[in-house]
């Protein structure tokens, strides 16, 4: 059994897409300390999500560490976090019918889904990260995916614990939030674009200073920066195996991480 319980905990892990990357780990290790799981996932990966926690193709992939059973979600809730409320969608997105389904997508509607179904958050995972141009260089990236790169990767933490505040301040035992950087936040790295870099520079500070405004209200804020790991997203990236060689050889270790650690 993991030395840690969370029994009865709720965690709210917000980025999951999939069964490879660091979220769907994260998750798992959650769900092997006892912590009830709600998974706050893009509309249009929903689906997806779901078949994997529902398949008997995946049922490996749903194994948890330590022998603690199989991955159980209690709900998947679909989220763009681009948008706090529906207001802000635009007429196309609007009018997709691969968004439209889903109803209230926004991250208002993932705040009163918990609020109604669930009372209350004990932890909050951010493992959330775009950028439509991550294989430009910073030179080359418009200001429109720029400006994306940060609403969607670091701004929706902010407006996360903005709109879950009232579900995780002054819980019992604390509340927690976790996101995900990258070393490219802290210094220039090869193949890291569009964007990104300034994105992660600015999650970072971000954390720093939600930390401090929710520290009187209970609530802890910190970074995890695990190095480059080849998950779908970030793939994207193109040259993420270069990344990885590159951080191996400069690692102490020297290999590459891996989503269990």
């Amino acid at each position: 059994m993991i030395p840690i319980d969370l029994t009865g905990k709720v965690a709210l892990v917000a980025g999951v897409g999939d069964d490879r990357g660091f979220a769907w780990h994260i998750s798992k290790a959650l769900a092997a300390a006892g912590a009830r799981l709600v998974f706050a996932t893009h509309p249009r990966l929903c689906n997806v999500v779901t078949n994997i926690l529902e398949r008997d193709l995946d049922k490996e992939s749903r194994l948890l560490p330590f022998g603690q059973g199989e991955l159980k979600v209690e709900k998947v809730i679909p989220c763009d976090v681009e948008h706090d409320t529906m207001d802000d969608v635009d007429p196309k997105k609007r009018e997709d019918k691969r968004f439209a389904k889903h109803g209230d997508y926004s991250i208002a509607g993932l705040a009163n889904t918990i609020g109604k179904e669930f009372g209350a958050v004990d932890i909050l995972i951010h493992s959330i990260a775009f950028s439509p141009e991550i294989k430009n260089k910073a030179i080359d990236t418009s200001r429109a995916a720029y400006l994306q790169a940060l609403s969607i990767s670091s701004y929706s933490l902010t407006a996360m614990l903005k709109a879950l505040q009232p579900c995780m301040e002054n819980r019992p035992d604390g509340a927690s939030a976790v996101a995900l950087s990258y070393l490219g936040g802290d210094r220039v790295v090869p193949h890291y674009g569009g964007g990104m870099s300034t994105a992660k520079a600015a999650l970072q500070i971000d954390a720093k200073q939600l930390a401090s405004k929710l520290g009187p209200k209970n609530i802890c804020v910190n970074i995890i920066s695990a190095g480059p790991y080849a998950s779908r997203a970030a793939s994207a990236i193109g040259d993420i195996q270069d990344m990885i060689d590159y951080a191996a050889q400069r690692s102490p270790l020297p290999r590459g991480i891996t989503p269990e650690e």
